[in-house]
């Protein structure tokens, strides 16, 4: 059975969700990948989903921004709602105009400088001119720590710089919320480090974001609420320090005590 207790806002929070997810359903084929999903995140909020490799937690969040199409129930997002089977026409495309997603792999083109992969989407997508996405760009590559690449092309960056440049490209469509789909997965272990320190930075600043991820470490840094999935379902939820230290079901008992014994 679920202890899905924190699945709703807490009687104290006024704000909106910005996301809700209400029994949702995905499958691929005959696997049942995700179970009567029900998840909302507020504005400014940071929830981190865990969970082992397979339960279900990467094809949440590609749901929330229509990159996977699921079979029933409902997402809004931002005032959008995204309809089953893909069924959601302008809602869709709006969505993606104001959620921002960071993957495992970088995913950015390698003919194009990284100035130019930052600020292709703004100009685009949102029709600003070469001078204000330049300017978005130069700062927001300030911002991750990279300013001095913008000339450079992604071959020419580790994966940890070019993982930035995917971050920075993200935000500069300025974004109302962030996804994070395993973002260090793919880095070298010295590289995890900086794509983690410019995450913490955005959590600061107030973004909202869901980070699927393995570093539990990082999780207890900066989430407002950590979601575990199991088998497609939210087993439990709730702040770190409940979470880590206090866990209630004894699938999370288990997977925690696998992932944290080192």
């Amino acid at each position: 059975m679920n202890d899905n207790t924190a699945t709703t806002l807490s009687p104290d929070d006024d704000r909106q969700p910005i996301v809700r997810l209400d029994r949702v359903n995905k499958h691929f084929g005959d696997l049942h990948v995700m179970q009567d999903i029900d998840l909302s995140v507020v504005p400014g909020e940071v929830v981190v989903i865990i969970g082992a490799s397979g339960s279900g937690k990467s094809t949440l969040i590609r749901c929330v921004n229509g990159l996977e199409p699921f079979q029933s129930g409902r997402i809004e997002v931002d005032g959008k709602t995204l309809l089953p089977n893909g069924a959601s026409g302008q809602s869709l495309r709006a969505v993606r105009t104001e959620v921002g997603m960071v993957f495992q792999q970088f995913n950015l083109f390698p003919h194009l400088s990284i100035r130019d992969n930052v600020t292709l989407a703004p100009r685009k997508v949102r029709g600003w001119s070469r001078q204000q996405a330049n300017a978005t760009a130069e700062r927001l590559l300030q911002r991750v720590g990279i300013a001095d690449q913008a000339d450079k092309y992604p071959s020419q960056l580790s994966g940890g710089q070019q993982q930035r440049v995917a971050l920075a490209r993200a935000l500069a469509m300025e974004p109302r919320l962030m996804l994070f789909d395993e973002p260090t997965s793919a880095l070298d272990p010295e590289m995890i480090g900086e794509v983690l320190d410019a995450m913490r930075e955005l959590a600061k600043d107030g973004m909202t974001m869901m980070i699927v991820t393995h570093e539990m470490g990082f999780a207890r840094e900066v989430a407002d609420r950590v979601v575990f999935v199991h088998g497609g379902q939210i087993i439990e939820q709730g702040p770190p320090n409940q979470l880590f230290d206090h866990p209630r079901h004894e699938r999370t008992q288990s997977f925690l005590s696998r992932v944290l014994k080192h």
